[in-house]
């Protein structure tokens, strides 16, 4: 038996099925502006809004065609929430900035939900609530453990799922229980950065495809970008490049780099086996350090799973294959089914596992979502657009979760993901799997 349907080409995102977003026409950049964007995914188009409407004069530049990266491969999975508990954010940046980056999650969200109004997107925004599943016991006392702290320090909805209520969620018993956030949603990640797109052209900004900035002077008359055919002169740069920056901006890269995710998508499955493998309808993500995440398609007839397949690029057959295998294993009904797509993208991701805001040598920036970007991007996009105008509304605390690199990333490619892909496959994810079998 095939596993492939043949209707995309590896490497095709199941989101670019839909044709409604049409690439960006080509635009010539302005020669002069407040401030130049360089990066076209949620983070540099929020900004754009937040800029412009602040009254300041915005140009838009993408390497690419805007969007095409990160922001129209990812799940869709919309929900804002620490990635790491409390112990670990104070650690990192202290008892004070923990707190507030805990308090600071739902409003996040928030913002964004009212983005989508305001702006009249069309994004297929469904509120489904999203399940984190305990790989094994000693995950889900973590997960309860976090869920205090989420209560204590933040106005999120959590509940504690468990294991004998699991199967109103999931029907599988690989897992101990869950940690519902029931606020989460799902959206369609191209159509809301087409929204975001449409937002920002109507205000008359330009957003420029296929345009590298390949060189940045700064003297005392600002910034000149070097794009093709042109020198662009801005007083404020914002970088909004996330998992995609350049090799011009090696302070960046040497603090966010690209760890490459993967996802599949099945072909169309019958109601009643969605039903009965996923009658929660949840976004739902797992605990072990494999970080397998999926969902319903928005027309309910498709899974979309991704998750950690390797943390370097490798052949999309071999992804295709380890990641159904992994999907297999946790709903073993789904092992005739075929597969429709398979595709991949960065996820810029920090030391810390935290976005963050700040500026460096002049160089505004909001980045390293670290696979938290759906809702972050916009977000603290809008900030850092704020900020470099100098307006009132900028501040957050994520300009208080600094960047930091490592002595094993001592260049600009990451090339520890290397060795840290062996270790995970041949050592973490082998004692996840003894320690579930021996708390069975």
């Amino acid at each position: 038996m095939t596993v492939w349907t043949g209707e995309a080409e590896p490497g095709h995102p199941y989101w670019w099925d839909d044709r409604s977003a049409s690439p960006d026409p080509a635009i010539e950049p302005p020669a002069k502006a407040d401030i130049l964007i360089i990066g076209g995914g949620y983070t540099g188009l929020a900004a754009a809004i937040a800029a412009h409407d602040a009254g300041a004069s915005v140009v838009v530049v993408d390497a690419g065609i805007p969007g095409q990266a990160a922001s129209t491969r990812n799940g869709g999975m919309f929900g804002a929430h620490p990635r790491l508990g409390w112990e670990a954010l104070a650690a990192s940046f202290g008892a004070k900035t923990a707190d507030a980056l805990f308090a600071e999650a739902n409003p996040a969200m928030r913002f964004v939900k009212d983005l989508i109004t305001r702006e009249g997107i069309d994004c297929d925004l469904q509120a489904t609530g999203r399940i984190s599943l305990a790989w094994t016991a000693a995950h889900l006392e973590g997960l309860k453990k976090l869920a205090g702290h989420v209560q204590a320090k933040s106005d999120v909805k959590v509940t504690i799922v468990e294991r004998r209520d699991l199967t109103a969620e999931i029907a599988t018993e690989r897992y101990f229980g869950g940690l519902l956030f029931p606020e989460h949603c799902a959206i369609n990640p191209r159509k809301f950065h087409s929204g975001l797109l449409a937002a920002v052209r109507s205000r008359g900004v330009a957003v420029c495809a296929n345009t590298p900035v390949t060189q940045l002077r700064r003297d005392l008359s600002g910034f000149h970008a070097i794009v093709p055919n042109r020198t662009i002169r801005a007083d404020k740069i914002i970088l909004a490049t996330n998992g995609y920056t350049p090799s011009l901006f090696r302070w960046h890269q040497r603090r966010v780099f690209p760890l490459p995710s993967f996802l599949i998508a099945t072909e169309e499955l019958p109601q009643q086996i969605i039903d009965q493998i996923a009658p929660g309808r949840r976004m739902m993500v797992e605990t072990r350090a494999r970080h397998s995440y999926w969902r319903v398609s928005p027309d309910s007839k498709r899974v979309l799973f991704g998750g950690r397949a390797s943390m370097r690029n490798i052949p999309l057959a071999l992804v295709a294959e380890r990641l159904r295998t992994t999907m297999c294993d946790i709903w073993p009904t789904l092992n005739d089914t075929r597969l429709s797509h398979v595709w991949t993208g960065n996820t810029g991701f920090s030391f810390s596992h935290m976005p963050s805001v700040g500026e460096n040598d002049g160089v505004h920036y909001a980045f390293g979502f670290s696979g938290s970007g759906t809702v972050m991007a916009p977000y603290l996009g809008t900030k850092v657009g704020l900020r470099a105008v100098g307006v009132a509304g900028g501040a957050t605390a994520y300009a208080d979760a600094a960047l930091r690199t490592r002595w094993l990333h001592p260049f600009t490619r990451p090339h520890f993901l290397y060795a840290a892909d062996l270790w995970y496959r041949n050592w973490v994810d082998r004692k996840e799997w003894r320690q579930r079998r021996d708390t069975h």
